[in-house]
């Protein structure tokens, strides 16, 4: 876990403010609880989970990047996880919803109030392999020096 979470850390973030955070849950024990703070259900049987966290800090400007600082710690850890043969999901919005089961997540792990929980990535082998969502073709969403193609959006 540690590789992947160094992978996730290793980001880029906007003006170097490293606004994101982790937290590896192995233990048994905190994965029940967090598990049971989860409406619906998601991950039951994963061993492991990592809890991305953020700092609103503003960069530049009085702009915030904090959502991009955390998508590529995110994207670089779930390609760690991949590389090291295991499996993930991104789950945000279920977590940061209007229910604010992020809210319940980090009390649980004793997150300070200067923190808030955006996203959980569990990590274990699915039980079966997934299927990876249809994607538009290539030439629908790019193109070379400007753009040509009108594909009627979605």
């Amino acid at each position: 876990m540690k590789v992947i979470m160094e992978a996730g850390l290793a980001a880029p973030s906007g003006c170097n403010k490293q606004t994101t955070s982790l937290i590896a849950v192995d233990d048994p024990k905190v994965l029940v609880k967090l598990l049971a703070a989860i409406d619906p259900p998601v991950a039951a049987t994963a061993p492991a989970m990592i809890c991305v966290l953020t700092q609103r800090i503003n960069a530049y400007r009085d702009r915030c990047y904090a959502t991009q600082d955390y998508a590529a710690a995110i994207e670089n850890m779930l390609l760690a996880i991949t590389a090291f043969g295991y499996h993930s999901c991104w789950y945000e919005g279920h977590i940061t919803d209007v229910d604010r089961i992020g809210d319940k997540l980090a009390k649980i792990l004793n997150v300070p109030e200067n923190y808030e929980l955006v996203c959980i990535l569990p990590v274990g082998i699915a039980e079966t392999e997934p299927k990876p969502p249809e994607k538009r073709s290539f030439e629908e969403r790019a193109w070379f020096n400007i753009f040509n193609g009108d594909h009627g959006g979605l």
